[in-house]
C-alpha cells in the first residue's frame, strides 16, 4: 500500500478526464494513476457526459478540455464551478488552444486553472494538486500575457476575468498584503510560508481573510486583484 505525500491528502485525489480524444485521456490517466497520490475516477468523452459524471461522482478534480461535442468545456465549467452553483467542483481547463478569450473564459466561468496540452505531464500533475488543494496554477506561458491584460486598459477586447471591489469594506493588512504580492508572483502556500518565515497554517489563514475581504474566489482572482491595484510586486 503506497502512503500519501506528506503534503497532500490522506487518500487519493480523484480526478475525472473529459477530453473528446480517446488518445489524450489514455496518456493522461496513464500518467495520473502513475502518480501515488492522484487517480482516475472517471472519463467523458463528450462536456454534457462530463457534467453528469462529475455531478454523480463528486471528484476532487475535473480536468476539462474546452472543444468537446454536445457542451464545450467552458460551458461545463460554468455548470460545474460557475458562481451560480451552489456546491462547486474543482476544474482545471486543459486545452490546446492558447486563445485569450479562453483564458479568460474559464477563469469567469469558476475554473481554478487553466493549463495548455504542451506543457507536459509534471505541471499537470501539479495542477491537479494545486487543484485539490485550493489553489490555482495556470500555464506559464500564459501567465504572463493574462497579467499584460490585467494591467492594461479597460477594452472589450481585453475583457478582464474578475471584477473586485476598488475600494475594501475593511483594508488588507500589510501581513495579508505581502501574501498577495507572493501570490500574484506565482508563489506556492509552501514558498510563501518560506519566504515570509510564517508556518503553512498561517498562510492559509491570511488567504481565507483576503478572500473574504475582497469577494475572491480563488487564488487567480486574488492574483488580477493584485496586479490591478500595483501590489504585484516585492516591498521595497
Amino acid at each position: 500500500m503506497t502512503a500519501p505525500s506528506p503534503s497532500g491528502p490522506t487518500a487519493p485525489i480523484r480526478v475525472l478526464l473529459a477530453d473528446d480524444q480517446d488518445m489524450v485521456r489514455t496518456g493522461f490517466r496513464f500518467f495520473l494513476d502513475a502518480q501515488p497520490d492522484i487517480t482516475v475516477v472517471a472519463e467523458a468523452a463528450d462536456g454534457e457526459e462530463a457534467v453528469a459524471l462529475a455531478r454523480d461522482v463528486r471528484p476532487d478534480v475535473c480536468l476539462l478540455d474546452i472543444r468537446m461535442p454536445k457542451l464545450d468545456g467552458l460551458a461545463a465549467t460554468r455548470l460545474l464551478a460557475g458562481p451560480d452553483v451552489a456546491d462547486p467542483l474543482r476544474v482545471v481547463v486543459v486545452t490546446t488552444f492558447d486563445l485569450d478569450e479562453y483564458v479568460y473564459g474559464a477563469l469567469r466561468g469558476g475554473a481554478c486553472g487553466f493549463l495548455l496540452k504542451d506543457s507536459g505531464p509534471t505541471l499537470l500533475a501539479e495542477a491537479v494538486r494545486a487543484a485539490a488543494a485550493g489553489d490555482s496554477l495556470v500555464s506559464p506561458s500564459v501567465t504572463v500575457r493574462l497579467l499584460q491584460h490585467l494591467t492594461g486598459p479597460r477594452t472589450p477586447a481585453t475583457d478582464r476575468p474578475v471584477a473586485l471591489p476598488d475600494t475594501l469594506a475593511e483594508p488588507l493588512t500589510e501581513r495579508e498584503l505581502d501574501v498577495v504580492r507572493l501570490v500574484a508572483l506565482g508563489r506556492t502556500n509552501a514558498e510563501i510560508a518560506a519566504g515570509l518565515y510564517v508556518s503553512l497554517s498561517t498562510v492559509k489563514t491570511h488567504l481565507s481573510s483576503v478572500q473574504l475581504k475582497l469577494g475572491a474566489r480563488n487564488r487567480v482572482e486574488i492574483a488580477a486583484w493584485a496586479w490591478q491595484h500595483g501590489h504585484a510586486r516585492p516591498r521595497t
